[in-house]
């Protein structure tokens, strides 16, 4: 049998130290300005993204991953005997997984399976940490990407934005909302369900009001989440994070709760301040 190797895109935003040591790489994503190309988390950092918003007044477009790049990639780990399990960023928000697709069909049948995370940010790392739990006990690729494909519809993704201002200038919401928001001081919490992310929330005041409101949610199903961890991700939030933290252990003082920082793609759509719980349901 041959050894795994798990591929995973930057959005996942899995810290460097997760995975050191284990046969995972992460494949980054490009934030494109007018001018200048950057991979995520290679050579630029979320902090000098925000940086250059500031100082242009626009947003990168962000990038999938092209049929070049994953081919290449692919041929290296072929080549070297390994079999590949690839995800990332759900199919529903990125060609990325279509792109992957279409590349695994180059090499030869069996070596290379394609999950879609249906997910974004830890909501695919989290299933990723459990996928290197399973490439520990020796399973092979297809066994991976079938407990992958099984876990994923029970993982909870949650995330309270800060600013509408990244959702406007993003597309991802009118002139009008925007304004309407900003007066309110709406800040508004998106959950993903089903590979697509809906709005489940609108709560109005403070930062901590929102905070607040995300933790209810997380009251609803903590009864129910796996004891593995629970995952507090962050687009430079820190006080936010600190907050969150002390009260999701409080909730469940008997699961280990990582923070984790959102990379660049992220936090390109959603912005400064944007925060999350993301766990993964027993079943």
């Amino acid at each position: 049998m041959n050894k795994v190797i798990i591929l995973v895109d930057s959005t996942c935003d899995l810290s460097p130290d997760l995975i050191k040591g284990h046969d995972v790489r992460i494949v980054p994503l490009t934030v494109n300005f007018a001018d200048e190309s950057y991979h995520d988390g290679v050579d630029i950092t979320t902090a000098e993204l925000y940086e250059k918003v500031a100082s242009r007044g626009e947003l990168p477009k962000t990038a999938a991953i092209t049929i070049g790049e994953i081919y290449a990639l692919f041929e290296e780990y072929i080549e070297k005997g390994y079999d590949i399990v690839y995800t990332g960023i759900s199919s529903a928000m990125s060609k990325s997984y279509e792109n992957a697709v279409m590349t695994a069909q180059e090499f030869p049948e069996g070596r290379i399976e394609i999950v879609d995370s249906q997910n974004l940010s830890s909501g695919i790392g989290l299933v990723v940490l459990k996928a290197i739990e399973w490439q520990e006990q020796g399973k092979d690729v297809h066994e991976i990407a079938a407990l992958m494909r099984e876990t994923i519809p029970y993982v909870r993704s949650q995330f309270m934005v800060d600013t509408m201002e990244y959702l406007h200038k993003g597309g991802r919401c009118s002139s009008v909302a925007k304004l309407f928001g900003t007066i309110l001081k709406i800040k508004p919490i998106i959950a993903v369900r089903e590979a697509r992310m809906s709005v489940c929330a609108k709560p109005r005041g403070k930062t901590q009001v929102a905070l607040d409101a995300l933790l209810d949610i997380f009251r609803e199903d903590a009864s129910n989440i796996e004891t593995d961890r629970i995952c507090v991700t962050h687009s430079m939030a820190e006080e936010s994070c600190a907050y969150l933290m002390e009260k999701v252990k409080e909730i469940r003082p008997d699961v280990p709760v990582i923070e984790q920082k959102a990379g660049c793609i992220i936090s390109t759509h959603c912005g400064p301040g944007t925060i999350g719980i993301l766990y993964i349901l027993k079943h």
